[in-house]
């Protein structure tokens, strides 16, 4: 414990220090940018783009390795795995374009071909003399053992910049996620707002690949935008939180790891992601499950309390048990099943306000108005005291029963 704590505290070294403030930033730039691809419903996006990183990687070391150069520059390796990702996201449109395939069939194709690509030059990369310690495995699932300050940097950077452009373009990209014709009948690009989107997704993913790696990073951008949605109704305030949850994922991940060594730093980072969205799904007051249940139980309530209040005014017997706990623990009936005198004066008013709504319908046509009654909401809450008032005098008054009646009846 105290070596997370001192972890968490950056006191555990300078490499895990280093590890945790690029995985918080990595983190913080992955649910910005990953939130609008949530929105627009493309998900599967961020995979396509992940896979197709893989023989940019794997071609961007082979070229360095013959020109000479070191082929484990960061630098170098990030601008091949930008590369491959442009061209996956081209191909992806393509496909999506000029056939009848839908979009995640042509994201399936793009995946399964790049990725398999990549991994027979990993394999041929093995075979160089010079690729035997490459070590571009790591690319797969993430390795920050020997990060330098420099990879850091371009991390830190690269995120910024995301962050940045994430931001500028957040209301036409938020219009477009949400309703792309009227965007367009708006005058908004679509076509260049979604290129500007994917753009964001895979700049996030080249920077990812050396903390998380490409397989994972899909997990970071989506699972913190998804939280995010957990808490709030609002788009701007789903982009904060996924921004924060990414950045509080990324860096107590990466804590975490600085204390177990022998574990890969992505998938610890995506497993507090899933930690922060396990706890959302249940404990969120919006959309989360406990209180998807407490709504639940109390229209429940609610149902069952007007039911055997008619029931109580009809005079008729009450059969269903949860019925009868319901007006007991209201203090409506007595133990032997009989009404208390707060039980008959709300089994009256629940009458009465019967009388109300059939008296309402037959003045107000409005069924935007009257249509709002569903046994549960209060007459008071759709009408002022004057219009009770005259739908009272009209079910006390013999008016009532003239209006039923066809003209000339009288």
């Amino acid at each position: 414990m105290s070596g997370l704590l001192d972890a968490l505290l950056l006191s555990a070294g300078y490499n895990a220090a280093l590890v945790a403030i690029g995985a918080a930033l990595l983190g913080f730039a992955a649910g910005a940018a990953g939130t609008f691809l949530f929105l627009r419903k493309r998900a599967l996006v961020s995979d396509a783009v992940a896979h197709a990183t893989l023989p940019g990687v794997a071609l961007a070391f082979i070229a360095m390795v013959a020109a000479g150069a070191s082929g484990r520059d960061l630098l170098g390796l990030l601008a091949g795995s930008a590369l491959s990702a442009t061209l996956g996201l081209l191909a992806v449109g393509w496909i999506t374009r000029t056939t009848r395939l839908s979009e995640d069939a042509a994201i399936g194709a793009v995946l399964s071909v790049f990725f398999g690509f990549g991994v027979v030059l990993l394999t041929v990369i093995q075979t160089m003399s010079a690729g035997r310690q490459a070590g571009l495995e790591s690319f797969l699932l993430g390795s920050t053992a020997g990060m330098l300050f420099a990879d850091a940097a371009v991390i830190a950077v690269g995120g910024a910049m995301t962050v940045a452009a994430t931001y500028l373009l957040r209301r036409p990209m938020t219009v477009v996620a949400f309703d792309p014709d009227y965007a367009r009948a708006a005058g908004y690009d679509v076509a260049r707002i979604d290129l500007a989107m994917m753009g964001l997704v895979m700049a996030v993913t080249v920077i990812g690949l050396k903390v998380v790696g490409l397989i994972l990073i899909v997990a970071m951008l989506i699972i913190p935008a998804v939280t995010g949605r957990f808490w709030t109704e609002r788009s701007e305030h789903v982009l904060w939180i996924a921004s924060l949850t990414g950045a509080a994922s990324g860096y107590v991940g990466a804590a975490i790891s600085a204390t177990a060594p022998a574990l890969p730093t992505g998938p610890i980072i995506v497993l507090v992601a899933t930690g922060f969205f396990v706890v959302s799904l249940f404990l969120a007051p919006v959309r989360g499950v406990a209180a998807a249940l407490v709504r639940h139980r109390r229209f429940q309530h609610r149902v069952h309390l007007r039911q055997g209040l008619l029931a109580l005014a009809r005079a008729e017997p009450i059969h269903d048990r949860f019925t009868l706990a319901t007006l007991a623990r209201a203090g409506l009936i007595r133990p032997d099943g009989v009404a208390t005198e707060a039980g008959r004066a709300q089994a009256a008013k629940a009458a009465r306000d019967e009388h109300r709504w059939d008296a309402a319908r037959r003045i107000h046509q409005d069924t935007a108005l009257t249509g709002r009654y569903d046994g549960l909401t209060p007459i008071e809450a759709v009408f002022t005291a004057d219009e009770i008032a005259e739908f009272d005098r009209l079910i006390e008054g013999p008016r009532i029963v003239a209006a039923s009646e066809p003209v000339g009846a009288r």
